[in-house]
């Protein structure tokens, strides 16, 4: 996560990007996509899925028309698709951190506006989905009601311009390399939320690089600061899942000294995709011991540079041995810190160390502590044993 480059001036407006930044989107179009291309005899490839993140409707079409080879032109593409997209609109759920900026930006009174290569009927109709969004912004742009989508800076340009202030007086949040090249074209502030995991470096043109919404820090920009934290941790909209604890890599003992367990992304990968990466904690429930303070990480975990998106559970209580077959029910209630990489082992080692005594104190606080008898602990059934309703498998490492 990149610090912010020194700016001259206070911001005083802020311009939101919605697809992948507020929204997260990557569901639906895979749900869109997915079966159209297997109708038509092709085979998702959710590896290409990253090069449709920025563009407009018209280029991410033209994309998957070449890189599938359908035999449809880019306009008869559209036509079939746009109506299947439209029954998803209501169905694509916030990314974290999204409601609360909203909130946060509004109860402050600082202006906002949204900022889409959608069409403008389309961003209308996914934001109108969610309470509060609309009357939240002071201007929304659409893609069709400018010359040129992002990476041209026209739609920022014009959002400044339907808000009355100077560009200069802008920050943009954005996700996507087009947007943020569109930004900075524009003479604005960006903050960069990569949705494409593992791409922080292609954007350093970004004034600010951070892992979620949940980093933005509004402080570092002369805005209003959040005041949500509690004894560095952020709460959260408790989420759970569970499954038996079976051996893995080994790596949190051997190599950590700290056994932790490893919850692999391919058997909920909906739950996963919907959480940013980065530190969280939670109670944890095992069917024959009771329920223990845990702190886990989620995400590639940058130090050990993993090809696949993990959960990483550690149990802040001594065992004295090992509970393989046992079945690990997880209350996930507050936010640390975004995943990071670090210069040693012994650094990873010593700050795994803090998380677990912020999430160790963090607990004992009435907010979090009522969670610890959440019926869900110790009888997963009457709430589904995940928040997917699949059935998950815990590695023991």
């Amino acid at each position: 996560m990149a610090a912010p480059k020194p700016f001259s001036r206070l911001i005083s407006h802020v311009i939101l990007d919605l697809d992948g930044t507020l929204l997260n989107t990557d569901s639906v179009v895979s749900n869109v996509v997915k079966p159209f291309l297997v109708k038509n005899g092709k085979t998702w490839d959710s590896k290409k899925a990253h090069k449709l993140v920025g563009k407009t409707p018209y280029e991410a079409a033209a994309v998957v028309l070449e890189d599938y080879g359908l035999p449809y032109s880019t306009e008869e593409f559209l036509s079939m698709i746009t109506p299947m997209f439209s029954e998803q609109w209501c169905n694509i759920k916030p990314l974290p951190g999204a409601n609360r900026l909203i909130k946060h930006l509004r109860s402050n009174g600082v202006p906002t506006a949204l900022a889409s290569n959608s069409p403008r009927s389309n961003v209308e109709a996914k934001i109108s989905c969610h309470q509060g969004w609309k009357e939240s912004f002071t201007a929304i742009v659409g893609g069709d009601e400018v010359e040129k989508g992002k990476p041209s800076p026209d739609i920022f340009l014009e959002a400044a311009k339907r808000m009355n202030t100077t560009p200069s007086n802008c920050l943009v949040i954005e996700d996507s390399l087009p947007g943020v090249t569109a930004g900075k074209a524009a003479g604005m502030h960006v903050i960069a939320v990569p949705s494409v995991p593992k791409k922080t470096a292609e954007f350093s043109t970004a004034d600010e690089v951070i892992n979620s919404l949940l980093d933005v820090k509004p402080e570092n920009w002369g805005l209003p600061p959040f005041k949500d934290w509690i004894e560095g941790t952020l709460p959260i909209e408790p989420w759970f899942i569970s499954g038996p604890v079976i051996k893995g890599f080994g790596r949190g003992s051997k190599v950590l000294g700290i056994p932790t367990a490893n919850l692999p992304a391919e058997n909920f990968s909906d739950v996963v995709s919907e959480h940013t990466s980065g530190v969280y904690f939670g109670w944890a429930g095992l069917s024959t011991r009771g329920v223990y303070k845990m702190v886990m990480s989620i995400g590639w975990n940058p130090y050990f540079d993993n090809t696949e998106k993990t959960v990483e559970p550690w149990l802040l209580h001594d065992f004295g041995e090992d509970f393989y077959g046992e079945e690990l029910r997880l209350a996930i209630v507050g936010y640390i810190r975004p995943e990071a990489n670090f210069p040693s082992l012994e650094s990873l080692i010593e700050r795994i160390h803090e998380d677990g005594r912020i999430a160790e104190k963090a607990l004992d606080l009435p907010m979090y502590a009522q969670y610890k008898d959440s019926p869900y602990l110790r009888n997963p059934l009457q709430q589904g044993s995940t928040t997917d309703g699949s059935q998950a498998e815990l590695n023991s490492k």
